[in-house]
């Protein structure tokens, strides 16, 4: 949850909306699936070897990550997991660490996530919807990334307001309002302040977004 995303803008978009520097990144929009590379925008390392350099803050910018997090080695079993894809718990263990660390924490732009729906329509297929915001066609959702084996990202979730409750949903993306400072604070700020943005969008200025050509 979401189970897809699109990205309709490219990276000179992306950059200019969220204040981001984009180098040569060469993402154009399109569908983002489960396993698949897309642009977030981090103010982190881009790899993490001891603790960050005192006074030093660097720049936001945009860059490559595959979206699932590789999942601990004592979870596989027999068979190894798929990347996780949301983080529904952000006091686990597994996810704490990185969200205390503000450089982790990552902007994932997006234009419209997919949710499954309750039933099937006529033709017997599974239903599915589409959302969009309203009051911002280009929006952040909240993220974390982790350089453990392959550089990745999740979305963190929060509980779904009465439009995704409607679907028949017990969560949804955590969308952050359309506001420099609520970016900057996920991206800069203790988990103290950027906790406090996990809460869900308002109903009214979401919409029905069309699936993808």
């Amino acid at each position: 949850m979401p189970t897809l995303y699109r990205l309709d803008a490219d990276a000179a978009a992306i950059g200019a909306q969220f204040g981001a520097r984009t180098g040569e990144d060469p993402w154009a929009g399109g569908t983002i699936s489960p396993a698949g590379f897309a642009p977030i925008v981090t103010a982190g390392r881009e790899f993490i070897a001891g603790p960050r350099p005192a006074g030093r803050a660097l720049e936001a910018r945009l860059i490559p990550r595959l979206w699932g997090v590789p999942p601990p080695p004592s979870s596989w079993g027999e068979v190894r997991r798929d990347g996780i894809m949301t983080v529904r718990n952000p006091d686990s263990p597994f996810w704490i660490g990185n969200l205390r660390n503000a450089e982790f924490r990552c902007l994932v732009p997006a234009s419209a996530f997919m949710v499954w729906g309750k039933g099937r329509d006529a033709q017997g297929r599974r239903r599915h919807h589409w959302f969009g915001c309203t009051d911002q066609p280009l929006f952040a959702m909240a993220g974390v990334w982790k350089d453990s084996e392959v550089p990745s990202f999740a979305v963190l979730t929060c509980e779904p307001n009465a439009a995704l409750r409607s679907c028949g949903r017990d969560a949804m993306p955590v969308i952050l309002p359309p506001d420099a400072q609520a970016w900057q604070t996920w991206l800069h700020a203790g988990w103290d302040r950027a906790q406090a943005l996990l809460a869900p969008y308002p109903s009214s200025l979401m919409e029905a977004a069309g699936s993808p050509p």
